[in-house]
C-alpha cells in the first residue's frame, strides 16, 4: 500500500476509506480483490453481509441507538471501476494499487482514471458504519458488481435481496444536484451478408478518413450537434460522381459513444483521382461550414494505399449498404416534457466492424419512457430490414422516469436548503443509472440520486472536488437524521 497522501483531508473517515478502496484493484467483471476487502471488512466491524450469485453485496448496518423503529433506508453504490490510462503510463489494473495526487483542491491519479466513480460513495456508505456523530436508522448498503461494462449487479438482483424501501443512490457527480431520473438502453444491430466482386484491375487503391471530431458520450452529448463520423463518410461517398470499388469500411468504437473516427478503401480508375480530391475538398468545407460550432476540427482525408482487399463489394451492394447509413437515424428523437433542457429520448448510430464476410452496424436507445425506447429501436430495426439485414436487438434496461412527487425528494430538498440557504438543482441524466433496473426490480421504490463533483469520468483526467466531498458527506449524514428522527 502506497502512502497515504489523503490523510487529513475533511471528512476522515471517507477520505481514509477511499484511500484503502483505490489500493485494491477493481476492474469491472473482475471484482473478486475489492469484494474481499469488503469481506474483511465486515468482519472486521462484526458486521452481517449477504452475497447474491453474481457477486454483489448487502451490508445491513444496526440502527443509532434509540431509533431502531426508523424504516430501513438503502445506500446504493457500485465497485467496479473504468480501467483507463494515458500512453506511456505503466500501470496493471489488475494487480496495481493507484498512485494518487491533489492538485488545486482536487484528487486525481497519477495517469490513470481514478475510481471516484463510484468509489467515492462506496467509501461515503462505508464511513457511515464507523462514524459515532451519525444519527440513522437501521441501513442496507447494498454494492452491486459490474455496473460500468453491464450493469450485471443491478440487472440479477434478487426480490427481498434488500429490505429498505428508501433508496439513496451514490452514484452521481455534480454538486447541489439531486437525480430524479435516468434513460434507459438498448443495442440494435444490422448485420449485412457482403456481396462480392472481383478486384477490378488497373485501378488505384485509396484510404478516405474522417477525423478529428469531439464524439462523446452516447446519451450525455448526443444534443450537442457534434458530427458523427460513420454518417459523414456515407455522405462522402454518396458525393462520388465517379464508379468506385469498396473493399473495407469501418467506424466507430464503442456502442455507447458518438463515433469520432470512421475510415474507407475503395479503387478507381486513375483519371477520376482530380474529381475524388475535389469532392473531398468540397465536403471538407461543407462540414467544417455545418460543424463550426460544434465540431470545428472535423477533417475528410484521402491518400493512396495498398491495403485494398483481393475482393471489392458488388457495386448494388455497396449503393445499398450506404444509402442504409444515411437513412439510419441519429440524434435526438424528442425532449422532455417534464424536465426543461432532458433529452428525453435518442439513438446513436454507433459502430461499423467486418465480422469475416460480414458487416455490423451497431447502434443503441436510449429514454427514461420505455415506449419511446422501444419506438426508437422499431425506427432504426425498420430500416435495417428495409435493406436486408438481419437484426439483432439486445435485451436492454430499464429507464427511470422522473418522478417530482417523490417523498425522498421533497425530504431531500428540505435538508439542503436547512443545510445551504438555497434550493438544489433537480435533474435527470440521458444515461444509465442503477436505479432504473432497481426500480424495475423492486416496485414501489423511492430514490434519488446524488453525490460530490466529479469531472473526467471513465478517462486519465478523472478528478473529484475536495470541498464538495466534504458537502456530499454533510448531506447524506443530514438526510439519514431527519429520516430517524421524523420516523
Amino acid at each position: 500500500m502506497s502512502e497515504n497522501i489523503l490523510k487529513g483531508l475533511k471528512p476522515e473517515l471517507l477520505w481514509q476509506r477511499f484511500f484503502e478502496i483505490t489500493q485494491v484493484p477493481r476492474p469491472s467483471k473482475k471484482e473478486e480483490k475489492i469484494l474481499a476487502y469488503l469481506k474483511n471488512l465486515c468482519e472486521e466491524l462484526k458486521l452481517t453481509y449477504k452475497e447474491d450469485k453474481v457477486g454483489s453485496l448487502v451490508i445491513s448496518i444496526p440502527a443509532t441507538k434509540g431509533y431502531e423503529k426508523a424504516p430501513v433506508v438503502v445506500l446504493q453504490a457500485h465497485v467496479d471501476m473504468v480501467c483507463e490510462k494515458n500512453k506511456g503510463t505503466e500501470h496493471d489494473f489488475d494487480n496495481d494499487p493507484l498512485k494518487l495526487k491533489i492538485v488545486d483542491g482536487w484528487v486525481a491519479a497519477e495517469g490513470t482514471t481514478l475510481g471516484s466513480d463510484n468509489g467515492i460513495g462506496m467509501a461515503a456508505a462505508l464511513a457511515i458504519i464507523t462514524d459515532k456523530d451519525s444519527v440513522h436508522g437501521p441501513l442496507e448498503v447494498l454494492l452491486t458488481v459490474d455496473e460500468e461494462t453491464g450493469l450485471t449487479g443491478a440487472s440479477n438482483l434478487e426480490s427481498g435481496f434488500i429490505t429498505g424501501k428508501t433508496l439513496l443512490n451514490l452514484d452521481s457527480e455534480e454538486d447541489g444536484a439531486f437525480y430524479v431520473g435516468c434513460s434507459g438502453g438498448i443495442d440494435t444491430a444490422g448485420i449485412f451478408n457482403i456481396q462480392y466482386e472481383e478486384h477490378p484491375k488497373d485501378c488505384k487503391c485509396y484510404e478516405l478518413t474522417i477525423t478529428g471530431l469531439k464524439g462523446g458520450h452516447s446519451g450525455l452529448d448526443i444534443h450537442t450537434g457534434r458530427g458523427n463520423a460513420i454518417k459523414l463518410l456515407a455522405r462522402t461517398l454518396c458525393a462520388f460522381d465517379f464508379k468506385y470499388h469498396l473493399s473495407k469500411i469501418e467506424g466507430g468504437s464503442k456502442r455507447n459513444a458518438i463515433p469520432r473516427e470512421a475510415e474507407a478503401y475503395f479503387c478507381i480508375n486513375s483519371a477520376d483521382e482530380k474529381k475524388l480530391i475535389a469532392i473531398v475538398a468540397k465536403m471538407n468545407e461543407d462540414f467544417k461550414n455545418e460543424f463550426n460550432t460544434a465540431d470545428g476540427n472535423v477533417l475528410v482525408k484521402v491518400a493512396p494505399t495498398d491495403c485494398c482487399c483481393e475482393k471489392t463489394y458488388a457495386p448494388q451492394f455497396t449503393e445499398k449498404f450506404i444509402k442504409t447509413l444515411l437513412a439510419l437515424p441519429h440524434g435526438v428523437f424528442q425532449m422532455s416534457q417534464d424536465i426543461e433542457g432532458l433529452v428525453e429520448t435518442s439513438t446513436n448510430l454507433a459502430t461499423i466492424v467486418v465480422e469475416g464476410d460480414k458487416i455490423v452496424v451497431g447502434s443503441s436507445q436510449r429514454s427514461s419512457i420505455e415506449s419511446a425506447k422501444r419506438y426508437a429501436a422499431n425506427s432504426v430495426k425498420s430500416v435495417f430490414e428495409l435493406a436486408g439485414a438481419d437484426v439483432k436487438t439486445g435485451d436492454g434496461y430499464p429507464g427511470w422516469k422522473p418522478n417530482l412527487d417523490s417523498p425522498i425528494l421533497h425530504f431531500s430538498k428540505d435538508v439542503y436548503k436547512k443545510l445551504y440557504g438555497k434550493e438544489p438543482e433537480i435533474k435527470a441524466i440521458h444515461a444509465g443509472l442503477e436505479c432504473g433496473i432497481l426500480g424495475d426490480k423492486e416496485p414501489g421504490l423511492d430514490m434519488i440520486s446524488f453525490g460530490p463533483t466529479i469531472t473526467g469520468a471513465h478517462s486519465p483526467d478523472e478528478k473529484v472536488n475536495i470541498e464538495t466531498v466534504d458537502k456530499f458527506y454533510t448531506l447524506l449524514k443530514g438526510i439519514l437524521k431527519e429520516i430517524a428522527e421524523k420516523a
